[in-house]
């Protein structure tokens, strides 16, 4: 998953999912995973310099040199908005923040019979979650 917003005329945006194709010392080979790509070309991407600003109170200046990805093999529901998913598994262990949460959630998968939700009984023999509405704002 991408961490940053490096081409966003190329659609290479904070949470773009790739699959890496090529690892080399200072850049790599990515595919972008997404429907509407499918005849695109590998995109490459560099390593990118990150230094520490001056209001870190540090009596030095660090620099460090990564690559602006990060392994998932899951993500949050927030970060899963306006993305589209062949499977989608959620595990509840509490109640979604809110009614709009859950919605995203279960929209971003292709079809109703690819969702698996996992939560824990509520002792009745029931699986159940809350819908939390905050009723001061109606």
């Amino acid at each position: 998953m991408l961490l940053r917003n490096i081409d966003p005329k190329r659609q290479l945006c904070n949470g773009t999912r790739l699959v890496v194709t090529e690892l080399r010392p200072h850049n790599f080979k990515a595919r972008k995973l997404s429907s509407a790509d499918d005849g695109q070309d590998d995109i490459i991407l560099p390593a990118v310099a990150l230094t520490s600003s001056e209001e870190d109170d540090l009596p030095f200046q660090m620099k460090r040199i990564q690559f602006p990805v990060r392994l998932s093999f899951a993500m949050t529901i927030n970060k899963s908005q306006g993305q589209t998913f062949d499977r989608v598994g959620l595990l509840l262990l509490s109640p979604a923040f809110s009614h709009g949460q859950l919605y995203v959630a279960f929209s971003r998968v292709r079809d109703a019979q690819s969702v698996r939700v996992g939560m824990y009984c509520d002792g009745n023999g029931r699986f159940v979650t809350k819908n939390i509405v905050y009723a001061a704002v109606l």
